[in-house]
């Protein structure tokens, strides 16, 4: 069977399609309107001979025929975005779109500061910052690094370790002056910790060959680190605090950190991006930067 042009259209739409998961997030996705994405899955329908969807008034899902004809799909959509980022490597000066997605605080905190000086650097390179603390999909909303702070989980994507966060225990003091300063890790389960609900509700803290496990537990918790060391400052508990976001506020008498000479694990920031991108020069150049800018700042 002879393949066209247009049907070549329409088999990277189908990728689209089975990636997004709806009809209407494949056409925001490659800027067409919905209708012609459904046009080109009809027409491939027809042109095959075999239903690739089954589709119902709310949800859509590939047919056997459909995951297996998408894994084509996919290699051809694949191939394309890898010779468009060839030519873009060969070009003398990075140009382009990247789209980035962080949690909030480390973002306003370290990661925006860092992209003013990138930009500075690399004025043609667009840049698109999603700050947000929910993990985002990488794959289905096109972006082409996210920072995040723990290990992959087995994604299938891409990781580059740009910096290592170091932590510290602290609390108001106000909240001190009302339920003691605690001067053993054992002390630690009497108070009132506030949680952030995207790391784990246990903490360890060593010293030499001694260890001790914390059960944090407290009556706030947030899903964003603003708002963690907000509450923490505002003397409704104790919290862990990357020493970066701690440091000011300790400065200026706002907060105090207690068994500073106890080690916790630091928090290791990774850069994720799909194994795809792997050769793209802006997101490369990007990754090297934030690691040097990463240790000049520490």
């Amino acid at each position: 069977m002879n393949i066209s042009f247009e049907q070549l259209k329409s088999m990277v739409v189908f990728a689209q399609v089975i990636e997004q998961g709806t009809l209407s997030g494949a056409a925001k996705h490659i800027g067409l309107s919905r209708a012609v994405v459904s046009y080109h899955i009809k027409k491939l329908e027809v042109q095959l001979g075999i239903k690739l969807l089954n589709r119902s008034t709310r949800t859509i899902s590939a047919t056997e025929a459909g995951l297996e004809y998408y894994q084509y799909c996919r290699v051809i959509a694949e191939q394309a975005s890898a010779a468009n980022r060839q030519i873009e490597n060969l070009k003398h000066e990075p140009v382009g779109l990247l789209k980035i997605t962080c949690p909030v605080n480390v973002g306003l905190q370290t990661i925006v500061p860092a992209l003013n000086e990138f930009r500075t650097i690399y004025p043609k390179i667009e840049l698109d910052v999603m700050l947000t603390d929910e993990v985002v999909n990488i794959i289905k909303e096109g972006i082409d690094l996210a920072i995040r702070g723990a290990p992959l989980a087995d994604s299938g994507l891409q990781a580059a370790k740009l910096s290592t966060l170091s932590t510290c225990l602290c609390g108001s003091p106000a909240y001190f002056e009302k339920f003691g300063f605690p001067k053993h890790p054992t002390e630690l389960n009497k108070h009132q910790w506030v949680l952030y609900k995207l790391t784990a509700g246990s903490l360890e803290l060593t010293k030499g060959s001694r260890s001790f496990s914390i059960e944090m537990k407290g009556t706030i918790s947030t899903n964003n680190a603003a708002a963690r060391t907000a509450f923490v400052e505002g003397g409704h508990g104790l919290g862990r605090i990357p020493v970066y976001d701690a440091k000011p506020r300790i400065k200026a008498g706002q907060l105090l950190s207690v068994l500073d000479d106890y080690d916790m694990r630091d928090i290791h920031v990774y850069g994720v991006f799909p194994p795809g991108n792997a050769e793209s020069k802006k997101l490369r150049l990007l990754i090297d930067f934030l690691k040097a800018y990463f240790l000049k700042n520490q």
